[in-house]
């Protein structure tokens, strides 16, 4: 009965920890640096004689319906126009994307009529800039006006290789539960990557609003299914930083409906085992040791172990009540109990097209371990290409 004692214990302490002790402790971490180095001073803004160059970059595949919108908000950026290049990279487009472009003289498109994936598309665009800094953001988001003049800010700190902007997410209407539910997610990861960030690095950025120095881009391979995130991360393993600014923030609509949003987590999550795997030296403490800490207990867990921790918990907790292991054991499983009938009453209601938040919470952290599992499944038959079914948005 020890060892089954001790393996619930080790699963229990692991899916506290990643999903809400690491969050805890790096807040700590973060107010005792404070306290010991005083909080770090923001960087300056140049000038705007002084502003450098940058590249405004969107992959898009077969997204003519988004071009006007996207073009419009492109416009509103408040940066020199003689310093910000706009390009389109369309690679494998087969509507009339290239076609509506043509209507925006500023606009640089390029364009490959093979279809290989976004990843493909990024070292195919990225390889034709010429300016200091890309940023690079999806064509069905919205960016803030002031977004680019608070990239090219965080970017004055030379340790800075690449800049991670905020994701917020939109409901179309009251009760989208996708949405919701992805809106819910996003605030709570916005708030580590801050933690991250001040502390020493984020961890990864995303591909609806991020930026790099040019010249430090390493061409990734095709079959990356977190581009975005391998990105990122190998300017962390070339020992710049990422910072995290919620001053520059894209948004979009959620996922239309939990199927949709499922396609999006099986993805993220089979990519999330694939770049660990990629970028296992990073998990070396004696080489990485603030970055091994913070890589395996932000992304890593939560994409590996703790998942499997947490459904091993069940049959671990019904053998330990069985075997009269103690009191404790029973009040754990009974806390089990409610927590997956809550689960299931907040997916009855979800069905239903009604949503009580306090239900729909347990509901969703359930619905994105389950879809860690589902990913496993799609790395497995992944095929080795870089395209993917995109999900539809709300």
């Amino acid at each position: 009965m020890t060892a089954l004692k001790v393996t619930f214990w080790v699963c229990l302490f692991l899916v506290f920890y990643t999903y809400v002790g690491y969050g805890m402790l790096i807040w700590l971490l973060v107010r005792l640096k404070r306290i010991v180095r005083g909080k770090a001073e923001q960087k300056a803004l140049p000038a705007d004689d002084s502003l450098p160059h940058v590249t405004f970059l969107v992959c898009a595949y077969n997204e003519q319906d988004v071009v006007e919108m996207k073009m419009e908000n492109i416009r509103q950026l408040d940066y020199p126009s003689d310093k910000l290049h706009i390009m389109w990279v369309t690679d494998g487009s087969s509507d009339n994307t290239n076609e509506y472009l043509k209507a925006y003289p500023e606009v640089q498109v390029v364009y490959s009529p093979e279809r290989r994936g976004k990843t493909a598309a990024l070292n195919h665009g990225i390889s034709q800039v010429k300016s200091e800094i890309t940023v690079m953001t999806d064509a069905n988001t919205l960016v803030n006006c002031e977004a680019i003049r608070e990239i090219v800010r965080c970017m004055q700190d030379p340790k800075v290789g690449c800049v991670a902007g905020e994701k917020r997410v939109m409901a179309r209407h009251d009760g989208q539960a996708a949405a919701e539910g992805e809106g819910l997610y996003w605030k709570y990861e916005s708030a580590l990557k801050r933690l991250d960030s001040e502390f020493y690095s984020a961890m990864g950025a995303a591909g609806e609003l991020n930026a790099i120095r040019t010249n430090i881009y390493e061409p990734m391979p095709e079959n990356a299914l977190l581009d975005d995130f391998v990105m990122s991360m190998k300017m962390v393993q070339q020992g710049y930083k990422i910072a995290y600014t919620s001053n520059a923030y894209a948004m979009e609509y959620g996922s239309a409906d939990l199927t949709e949003e499922s396609k999006r987590k099986r993805r993220i999550a089979a990519g999330g085992l694939q770049s660990s795997w990629w970028l296992h030296s990073m998990m070396n403490p004696f080489r990485y040791p603030v970055v091994a800490f913070q890589f395996v207990s932000h992304r890593v867990l939560r994409w590996s172990i703790t998942p499997i921790a947490m459904m091993a918990l069940i049959p671990l907790n019904v053998a330990l009540v069985m075997m009269k292991g103690g009191t404790i054991y029973t009040i754990i499983w009974i806390l089990q109990i409610v927590f997956y009938l809550a689960s299931f009453c907040g997916y009855q209601l979800e069905q239903h097209g009604r949503k009580n938040k306090l239900l729909y919470v347990p509901y969703y952290f359930l619905f994105m371990n389950i879809n860690v599992f589902r990913g496993m499944h799609y790395l497995r038959n992944h095929k080795g290409g870089g395209t993917w079914e995109k999900a539809k948005r709300g």
